[in-house]
């Protein structure tokens, strides 16, 4: 007879130094343990980031340590500690950072969808995209840094979520009679295919424009449906 005696969970690594016990029942958000609030901080803490996307990007997330990014961003270890709990915590805090770009860059554009030109709007940003991608290497490396943990999918899920509500209020105009709620869930899709396929394009002997080429089409394609369904429900 199989025991029924289920397997204790293990422990996430993102939690160590964050909570008191390694016997979480769920995946936590990680967020620094503190955030500048003077000049001379902001440095410190600016130089840390920066020293952590050099160094993600030259040795990979396995061997990414905090003494190492303490020592070349100048900054006691003390310092990074009173900040980040552990390398978890501060690969999050990148993954913000790249995903508040993004952002920040859609704000520019909120208005323009929809227009007639609208999927020339959308090659041009997918090209933006893209070229941060191949320009920033840093970017796949914190993506594939978020996959690590629970706690670090679970934190990066909230910025997607974050990403994807803006989208879904720039895609109102596109699809009139679609309600918030599926909005929302095309919108997720849409965030959720475009980083996984950006960080398919850049990977070792992947032909990148072709596969850039391909997530136009997917968007395009979906996005097409989405308002020639939302069009015939404002027309019956």
């Amino acid at each position: 007879m199989e025991s029924s005696t289920r397997a204790p969970r293990r422990a996430d690594p993102a939690l160590d130094a964050v909570v008191g016990t390694d016997e979480v029942p769920e995946p936590l958000e990680l967020l620094p343990r503190k955030l500048p609030t003077q000049e001379r901080s902001r440095r410190k803490f600016d130089a840390l980031l920066s020293a952590s996307r050099d160094l993600l990007t030259e040795v990979g997330f396995e061997s990414f340590t905090c003494e190492e990014v303490a020592s070349r961003a100048d900054v006691p270890i003390g310092t990074l500690y009173q900040f980040f709990a552990n390398k978890y915590v501060i690969v999050c805090e990148l993954n913000r950072q790249d995903f508040a770009s993004v952002r920040d860059e859609l704000e520019q554009f909120d208005g323009v969808i929809p227009s007639l030109d609208w999927l020339r709007f959308l090659d041009n940003f997918v090209d933006h995209l893209a070229m941060l991608w191949t320009s920033d290497p840093s970017r796949r490396e914190v993506w594939l840094a978020m996959q690590s943990t629970p706690s670090t999918r679970a934190t990066g899920k909230i910025s997607e979520k974050q990403l994807a509500e803006k989208i879904a209020t720039m895609l109102a105009p596109l699809t009139p009679r679609t309600d918030w709620d599926r909005r929302i869930m095309m919108a997720e899709v849409l965030v959720h295919v475009v980083y996984s396929m950006l960080n398919f394009s850049v990977q070792d002997g992947q032909a990148h424009s072709e596969a850039v080429a391909e997530l136009k089409r997917l968007m395009a394609a979906y996005l097409l449906v989405a308002e020639k369904e939302s069009r015939a429900s404002q027309e019956r």
